[in-house]
């Protein structure tokens, strides 16, 4: 039977389509209504008979007079208005629609547990693939599952087994209510506040929390791990608020709304439905909610995954921007007459650090050489400047800390995601659990704090290089406000993790407050972002009054890449677009991508 879920004052229900040509949206529509008066015993007299029907993805209003089976899809998801209702559909919890479009992924990543990187999991979020278990995986967790049904069936008392949690440990609970006992740890758990994660964010969650729940130290069942592994490839994605964590025992609140979605309570997301009752979304794309067997509700929210996943994208998206802020600021050194000289190899070769010596080799790859020649650099060759301002000289010993800075950040990010971080853990190969602290987060908070100071450095020069392009005694460029976003970050950069509170009635004395040190350290970044985008218009701006000379062929390619989007200005208008677009160039790369083959070549050419 073809059937699609409607939703009806907030209430939804499954409804037949029907057959023949009287099964209509109208008559769907009064269906829907007659089933959802009669639950509610509405009284005849207090019914409403005016309606429309709206398509609850992209709230398309939908013909009355159409056959229902010909515009709706199975399992399909439609909202009743009634007339003189003029509340929007499209309600503020459908900003997710407003997301990358989704497109349902052909290819499979397989986890194991062990190897996810920071990459992976920014591509996972961003619905590049479905998911499966390695064989492997799959028979870890079945043994770490065997454990568990052994300790219940044996009356063996064990933490999160059959106790209760926190300052209940000690508290036996009995065996016919185990099963409530982990559904309401998740009830009482779920006690976020503020906006609802990204779906990519959310994408990015779930499937780091199924990777950890794969080493088979959880305890959990193969069926919870397939029902969970379903909602993933289904995009079925639970309601989960931004803040709650105190990074303590994991992230308790973010992971209790995560499987509060999965067990069909609370609303939840998907591409066909948007927003709506969990349940509903989950039968909608033929799912069941799911069953909690012992030990699962403590095994599915100890954990640092929340810390982990935003702190995976920050990393990824820090590395993107440092990259591309080395090929912004060469362009800045062009168009300021700077001197190359302080990018020698002999130089840094006396001062190996590796992030150092890496910025160092993209200046010279990308500013004038033997390989690369600038008309720009020739008309100032025989200048008398000696050496220019930190901001131009010191690039490499900068910008190369912040690479290096990532690259410690993103190594313990990357042990984090293949980790086991609940409790207890189970250990199939000595059939025990054993009660530990690998929930805390202080090596994911310490580290995202370390990243936001790190990565902030890159703003911090940035805009002490707009200022050198915009001075109207030099270039008479329009003047830029770029200090409020940069002083902002200052701010944000002030560590997350030297704070600590006590919870749970002083069980969970010392806190890692690590859901907000990758909140703000993902704020950092998109800051860095933004002063870069606003560098990278100003150097493009001044080149232009360089004219008829050239730079070398890869920044003059960047030229090009940003004059595809943005149009010199001749005079004064509104900047926001333009910024927004130069910030769009960095965000996908853009910039690193049209430069990277010449920095190829220019290392090929070095080497014959």
């Amino acid at each position: 039977m073809h059937c699609v879920s409607v939703c009806v004052q907030g209430e939804w229900l499954r409804v037949p389509c029907g057959d023949g040509p009287s099964a209509t949206i109208q008559s769907l529509g009064t269906d829907a209504l007659r089933r959802y008066n009669g639950a509610k015993g509405t009284e005849a007299g207090d019914r409403k008979t005016e309606f429309s029907l709206r398509r609850c993805r992209g709230g398309e209003l939908l013909h009355p007079e159409d056959r229902a089976k010909d515009v709706l899809e199975e399992n399909d998801f439609v909202q009743l208005v009634f007339a003189g209702d003029n509340s929007d559909i499209s309600s503020p919890l459908e900003w997710a629609d407003r997301q990358t479009p989704y497109k349902e992924p052909k290819e499979f990543m397989s986890l194991d547990g062990n190897s996810l990187t920071t990459a992976d999991l920014v591509s996972l979020g961003k619905g590049l693939y479905k998911i499966k278990l390695t064989p492997e995986a799959e028979q870890k967790v079945m043994k770490g599952r065997e454990v568990i049904d052994a300790i219940i069936r044996e009356n063996k008392v064990a933490y999160g087994v059959n106790t209760g949690f926190g300052k209940f440990a000690r508290t036996l609970i009995p065996k016919e209510q185990l099963v409530q006992l982990q559904e309401n740890v998740i009830r009482s758990h779920s006690a976020g506040v503020g906006a609802p994660l990204s779906v990519e964010r959310t994408r990015m969650l779930l499937v780091l929390r199924i990777n950890i729940l794969a080493k088979g130290h959880s305890g959990v069942s193969m069926e919870t791990m397939d029902a969970m592994i379903k909602a993933f490839n289904a995009s079925c994605l639970s309601w989960v608020p931004e803040k709650g964590t105190v990074g303590a025992s994991g992230d308790l609140a973010p992971l209790a709304h995560l499987t509060l979605g999965l067990m069909g309570d609370g609303r939840m997301w998907s591409p066909q439905s948007s927003w709506a009752d969990a349940k509903a979304v989950l039968e909608g794309h033929g799912l069941k909610p799911l069953k909690m067997k012992p030990k699962e509700g403590i095994a599915l929210i100890n954990g640092t995954q929340m810390i982990s996943s935003l702190g995976a994208e920050a990393v990824e998206r820090a590395l993107a921007v440092a990259r591309q802020a080395d090929i912004i600021a060469a362009l800045t050194v062009e168009a300021l007459k700077g001197t190359t000289k302080a990018f020698h190899s002999a130089i840094h070769a006396v001062r190996p650090h590796p992030g150092q010596m890496v910025v160092a080799e993209r200046l010279r790859s990308l500013l004038d050489s033997v390989v690369f020649p600038s008309e720009i650099s020739e008309s100032h060759r025989s200048c008398n400047r000696v050496q220019d301002s930190y901001t131009l000289r010191c690039i490499p010993q900068v910008h190369g800390v912040v690479n290096d800075t990532i690259a410690f950040v993103q190594k313990v990010i990357s042990t984090e995601l293949n980790s086991a971080t609940d409790n207890p853990l189970v250990f199939a190969e000595t059939g025990e659990t054993i009660s530990g602290g690998n929930f805390h987060g202080e090596y994911p908070a310490k580290v995202l704090d370390y990243l936001a100071i790190g990565v902030h450095e890159l703003a911090s020069m940035s805009e002490r290089r707009i200022e050198r392009l915009v001075n109207p005694a030099l270039s008479e460029l329009p003047a830029f406000l770029v200090k409020e976003g940069v002083s902002e970050s200052k701010a944000l950069c002030h560590p997350s993790s030297v704070d600590s509170l006590s919870t749970s009635a002083a069980t969970e004395d010392h806190v890692s407050m690590g859901g907000w040190a990758a909140r703000k350290a993902l704020r950092v970044v998109e800051h860095v972002e933004q002063v870069l985008a606003i560098e990278l218009l100003a150097a493009c701006q001044a080149l232009e009054f360089l004219r008829p000379l050239k730079t070398t062929i890869p920044l003059e390619k960047v030229h090009e890449l940003l004059r595809s989007v943005v149009s010199p200005w001749d005079r004064d208008r509104i900047m926001s677009p333009d910024i927004e677009a130069a910030h769009a160039l960095i965000t996908q790369q853009k910039v690193w991508w049209t430069v990277q083959p010449y920095m190829d070549e220019y290392r090929k050419k070095l080497q014959t």
